[in-house]
């Protein structure tokens, strides 16, 4: 009785692990190297989000919010447009809240050659 229960609780835990919506990919890839700043960063989902935050940070800089349009839909792509803040390293952080509730927040980084 007691490994029928245990694995019921692992299959519910297992269906509410594979339910989250983890970042699947971004453009431009995390840790790539780019000849020119691009004019929006793509962010790709495995499932329905609503992006709530995103900040982009430059070097010693300090962290700017990036302008989400007012997005208040769930989707699992994003285009959101970049500031230009010369060569060198960004650093994008995000958070947002997955179609089934969880909080969800990860950062990607990407570098301007000069």
């Amino acid at each position: 009785m007691k490994i029928i229960l245990c694995a019921g609780a692992i299959a519910i835990w297992a269906t509410t692990a594979v339910a989250h919506s983890p970042l699947d990919g971004t453009t431009p890839t995390n840790g790539s190297i780019v000849s020119e700043m691009p004019v929006e960063v793509l962010m790709d989902f495995k499932g329905d989000i609503r992006l709530t935050r995103v900040t982009l940070s430059h070097a010693d800089s300090r962290a700017i919010n990036v302008d989400l349009g007012g997005q208040k839909t769930f989707a699992q792509e994003f285009a959101l447009p970049m500031q230009d803040m010369g060569p060198g390293s960004y650093v994008v952080e995000w958070r947002g809240l997955g179609a089934d509730g969880h909080a969800l927040n990860g950062t990607f980084n990407f570098t301007v050659k000069q």
